[in-house]
């Protein structure tokens, strides 16, 4: 797949907007992503694993793009799984059938070749060749070499739940013209998922456990954020400023305090737009730097 990735980077860097993705999907990268998928993983609701699938891979492919080609091919729903979060809760993920792990898996390489020459710097999480400890490096950088005083530690209440379809379509189609690839984007986000034996509909969000949902989450914040943020910062904000994000989790840093509790005023706004919510029982401005360690840390919900 890399040599696809490659030319759709290629088409990306020329043209802005790509089409004809689908061509993309076929038998070899199919197989490709067939052979990247984890053996012994928790099956979806049609209970094949990849051994299963296997034993008659070369005809079930070929079923595959038949189905695909028709427009016959429709993701089965998710199967609902949950497992504990740190802090004693459980968190939901959906475990999708293998055969919609093994297509996902093709559009996800896609997305990123799409994506990653689009995507900001200080975009960490869920990309290639970046991690979680990159993302802290990044932070401690800014502390230490540039004039920050204040942090805006913000976390989006149930981001991965709350993804608006219609915006995330929109985001999409403004890189991407080829619809019938993004016909199959929408089948995967109204897919739905099985609990406790019943079929529940996904009217927003995207599932958490798809191969795809990283991807989709980074599109969705690279537009409704990461973007937004650098327009902001270029043309309304005097001091010094800086964002750091590893999925939906991020961290903004400030030179000036009357900045920071600005912004924190804004981001509400933008990301009420978007059908999205912060948290502010987990967000707070952090008196953070050089000239600032001995004041208190000041609680955001007073500021909103």
């Amino acid at each position: 797949m890399e040599k696809e990735k490659a030319e759709i980077a290629s088409l990306v860097e020329k043209y802005g907007k790509v089409q004809s993705l689908m061509k993309y999907i076929n038998k070899d990268t199919l197989k490709e992503s067939y052979g990247k998928q984890p053996k012994g993983k928790a099956v979806g609701i049609d209970e094949v694993t990849k051994e299963e699938y296997g034993e008659k891979l070369e005809e079930n492919l070929e079923n595959l793009l038949c189905r695909m080609k028709k427009f016959s091919y429709k993701p089965y729903p998710v199967r609902r799984a949950y497992i504990p979060k740190g802090n004693g809760k459980m968190r939901g993920l959906g475990i999708p059938s293998f055969e919609d792990k093994v297509v996902q898996g093709v559009f996800k390489e896609v997305l990123e070749a799409i994506y990653e020459p689009k995507f900001k710097d200080f975009s960490f999480g869920f990309r290639p060749n970046r991690s979680c400890h990159d993302a802290i490096q990044r932070v401690n950088k800014h502390i230490m070499a540039d004039k920050v005083n204040y942090i805006v530690d913000a976390d989006i209440k149930g981001f991965f739940d709350n993804i608006d379809h219609e915006w995330m379509i929109k985001f999409l189609e403004h890189d991407i013209a080829d619809k019938n690839f993004i016909r199959y984007i929408k089948r995967f986000l109204i897919g739905g998922v099985m609990e406790d034996g019943k079929r529940l509909e996904t009217e927003s969000g995207t599932v958490q456990g798809g191969l795809i949902s990283p991807v989709l989450a980074n599109v969705y914040l690279h537009y409704t954020l990461d973007t937004w943020f650098d327009y902001v910062k270029k043309h309304e904000f005097k001091g010094e400023m800086y964002m750091v994000r590893y999925a939906d989790d991020y961290v903004c840093l400030f030179q000036y305090e009357n900045e920071a509790q600005r912004f924190y005023q804004l981001m509400i706004e933008r990301l009420k737009k978007f059908g999205l919510e912060i948290a502010e029982d987990k967000s707070r401005i952090m008196p953070f730097g050089r000239y600032k360690g001995s004041h208190k840390e000041m609680d955001l919900g007073a500021h909103a």
